[in-house]
């Protein structure tokens, strides 16, 4: 039996299109996705620049809106929410992880995940997050103290530390060399087993995909592949 048919229906989009608009010229991003994500999985977007991947990720997590189709995620049509929301949608429910870690830097590693945390509904303690991710000794660090993995690292805690149902994660590894990048996948690898979030990781690196279950793959603007993995492989086997 597969993960579709073991887990919860997360996200269901239909018919999804994006279009934008530079002055007379339109640039279509999407062309009519369809796409089923459900609980557990870790599912990776592949593709390269300009596929549409990151405008797909933007428009599940409430970020951004379709100009056609429809998205819900479990029974809520988030096409039709509004701005508020969609804000409660993100803050209570989405955690995001972006190539660049967006930390504040007067603040320490626990100081930057507490941010969070002040504001969820049932969130983890800062320090507890920040140890699932192994950094439970860098706790009083500033991120100027930190190396660009660690700080990585702590943007993942951050994000996960709201106890978020789903986690998107858009080039988590982009700004990092191989081997720091596999520290940080492992993280998500972790998070994704241990919690059972639902984590949807963006890519156009060929060999990050190994560690899903499942890779679905967009090529301008179109899912052009969607398949389980066979046999998933650990993130410290990855290397590119």
């Amino acid at each position: 039996m597969g993960i579709a048919e073991q887990h919860e229906l997360v996200f269901r989009a239909r018919g999804l299109t994006k279009i934008y608009r530079m002055g007379q010229v339109e640039v279509p991003a999407l062309r009519g996705i369809d796409l089923e994500l459900f609980a557990g999985e870790l599912v990776v977007l592949l593709g390269p620049s300009g596929s549409g991947k990151s405008t797909l990720l933007n428009i599940l997590g409430g970020l951004d809106t379709p100009s056609s189709g429809e998205v819900f995620y479990l029974d809520h049509n988030l096409t039709e929410a509004g701005e508020s929301d969609l804000t409660q949608f993100r803050r209570d429910h989405v955690g995001f992880v972006f190539q660049f870690y967006n930390l504040i830097p007067s603040l320490t590693a626990r100081e930057n995940v507490a941010v969070v945390t002040e504001i969820s509904q049932a969130p983890m303690r800062p320090e507890e997050a920040l140890a699932l991710v192994n950094l439970g000794e860098r706790l009083d660090h500033f991120p100027a103290q930190l190396s660009g993995g660690e700080q990585q690292r702590v943007a993942i805690a951050r994000a996960i530390a709201k106890n978020p149902a789903v986690l998107l994660c858009d080039e988590p590894t982009g700004a990092l060399d191989s081997q720091t990048g596999v520290v940080v996948l492992e993280a998500l690898e972790k998070v994704n087993r241990e919690l059972g979030t639902l984590t949807v990781l963006i890519t156009h690196n060929v060999g990050i995909a190994d560690m899903a279950d499942r890779v679905v793959r967009l090529s301008d603007g179109h899912i052009v592949e969607s398949r389980a993995n066979p046999a998933k492989r650990p993130a410290h086997e990855l290397s590119w």
